[in-house]
């Protein structure tokens, strides 16, 4: 057990080696778009690209959870789209937000603790459980919604996006309690250096009389949690909920991750990396929008993003 503790400690020790790498692309492209676009540096501007990245840091820190036990959750953008409409409908029947929140975390983490089970218990591969659950998802959000938005939510949700905290921002600081939380349950929990133990040496967590079954369903149930209760932001931050709002956003968190650096084998990973890496995803995209790019060429854009962080993991493993 005591192999397990120190779990963590390959992935701090090689952070400092992986920073170099994800700070000079965040660099080179925030260095480009002030070129390209004057705006792009204006204060406002920047506070913009840490609040419109606040929904992807969400998605992104589970992601990396789950990731870091060798999986994929394909299906979260999906999820998040259900739990959103989830949200909306209980709000607008009940008028109560509470209820409202519960309905949207309810969704999430139902569809979070299935993917488990399909990928732990039945043994089917992430990759295919995850994308099985993505259409359920999805298509369910249309027959609910019958394929439209869902408006004249209570003007109240909106403070969640638009108000501040202690003069901060409420979206941003959402992110900051997050990225707090996963970073404690990850670098200071058993649970955190079991999710290590994964991706990393399954087999001694076996010996040591913990199920790596039950561990990766509680990995995947709580990337649903958090899918969930982002629904509440993505609802907040259009006043709406629409059945195809979340879908992509599964894209960007895994190129966030993968721009952080963390390997899709052998457990290696790290937060910081991910958090840096979504605030790249997150300036690519902003960047691109104030050169009115089109959606399409900023898909192909991140997944340029992505071929890059994979090639220079690869130089980084064949070290």
């Amino acid at each position: 057990m005591t192999g397990l503790v120190t779990g963590a400690g390959p992935a701090a020790r090689a952070s400092l080696a992986r920073l170099p790498g994800v700070a000079i692309m965040l660099a080179v492209i925030s260095a480009g778009f002030a070129l390209a676009a004057p705006s792009f540096s204006s204060p406002a501007n920047l506070g913009n690209v840490l609040i419109q990245s606040t929904l992807l840091l969400l998605l992104a820190l589970p992601m990396t959870f789950v990731i870091l036990t060798e999986g994929l959750d394909l299906s979260m953008g999906a999820v998040l789209t259900l739990a959103s409409i989830a949200l909306a409908i209980t709000l607008m029947s009940t008028g109560s937000a509470l209820l409202a929140i519960l309905a949207g975390i309810a969704v999430g983490c139902g569809f979070g603790l299935v993917n488990g089970c399909l990928v732990s218990l039945l043994d089917i591969p992430p990759f295919i459980a995850t994308l099985g659950t993505l259409g359920i998802a999805q298509g369910l959000a249309l027959v609910v919604t019958d394929g439209q938005s869902i408006v004249g939510l209570p003007r109240s949700i909106e403070v969640i996006y638009a108000g501040t905290l202690a003069g901060i921002p409420a979206p941003i600081a959402i992110g900051a309690l997050a990225y707090a939380g996963a970073h404690l349950l990850l670098y200071h929990t058993r649970f955190g250096t079991y999710v290590f133990a994964l991706g990393g040496n399954r087999e001694a967590l076996r010996l040591a009389g913990v199920s790596d079954r039950l561990v990766l369903v509680a990995v995947y149930g709580f990337a649903g949690l958090a899918a969930g209760f982002a629904a509440l932001l993505l609802t907040a931050r259009i006043s709406a909920a629409h059945p195809t709002a979340g879908i992509g956003l599964e894209f960007d968190a895994i190129a966030a991750v993968a721009v952080g650096g963390t390997s899709f084998e052998r457990g290696n990973g790290w937060l910081f990396g991910t958090l840096l890496g979504v605030v790249t995803v997150g300036t690519l995209r902003n960047g691109l929008n104030l050169m009115a790019v089109p959606s399409s060429a900023q898909v192909a854009a991140i997944g340029a993003l992505v071929i890059v962080a994979l090639f220079l993991d690869g130089l980084r493993s064949a070290r």
